[in-house]
């Protein structure tokens, strides 16, 4: 498709302008001519400008056709692949830099982000049950509505964090987490404070108190 639209745009011609007499006044059958040749060119250049966005729309096609990832890659910088919405039980992040990549209702059992740099990244709706997040940046990520159960958060730090609507923490080890200026309704911190303990070794704040535990 790309190919036949580029043969059709190369064939459209240019025609040359055509000059006035030195008088500065032609004979009719050369002004009448002059206005034809515009209306001409105008007409072409506006082919011209269809068969363009013409091409640029069969090369976007083809290109998303031979690379479906490319098409949607899940708003983050880990390759070309997709990570939004997809099951990627037990996939191994460990220490990569994964900075606002959208893992929006993905299934993320036991998945490994150990030591991954997670800033902004969102969680949203997603599986995460079993996951390893220990010592990662999470700073600023989303955990809305998302299933944290039974996961490893030791030394992670989770400054500035969402964890609004249902986030479940059970079962979770939190020893050394940072949870600094994380919204959590009052049922959450009561139980993250019953199992809250250590010191984070990156912020240097305790557990308990960026929980504000009694």
């Amino acid at each position: 498709m790309a190919l036949l639209n580029v043969s059709m745009c190369s064939k459209i011609p240019n025609p040359s302008r055509q000059h006035l007499s030195l008088s500065g006044y032609p004979p009719p059958q050369v002004l009448i001519k002059t206005q034809s040749e515009a209306s001409r060119n105008l007409a072409l250049q506006i082919g011209e400008s269809v068969c363009k966005a013409g091409l640029i729309a069969a090369l976007s096609a083809s290109l998303f056709a031979a690379n479906p990832a490319l098409a949607y890659i899940g708003g983050g910088p880990y390759g070309s692949e997709v990570t939004r919405g997809q099951d990627l039980t037990g996939k191994d992040f460990s220490g990569l830099t994964l900075v606002k990549q959208d893992f929006k209702t993905s299934i993320l059992r036991q998945a490994n982000f150990h030591a991954a740099k997670l800033l902004g990244a969102s969680f949203f709706d997603a599986d995460l049950t079993g996951a390893d997040l220990s010592d990662a940046d999470l700073r600023g990520a989303d955990f809305s509505l998302a299933n944290v159960t039974k996961v490893n958060l030791s030394n992670a730090n989770l400054e500035g964090a969402f964890t609004t609507g249902n986030t479940s923490f059970k079962g979770s080890t939190i020893t050394g987490a940072d949870f600094t200026d994380v919204p959590l309704r009052d049922d959450q911190r009561e139980y993250l404070c019953k199992i809250a303990d250590g010191v984070n070794p990156t912020t240097g704040n305790e557990t308990r108190e960026t929980l504000f535990c009694k």
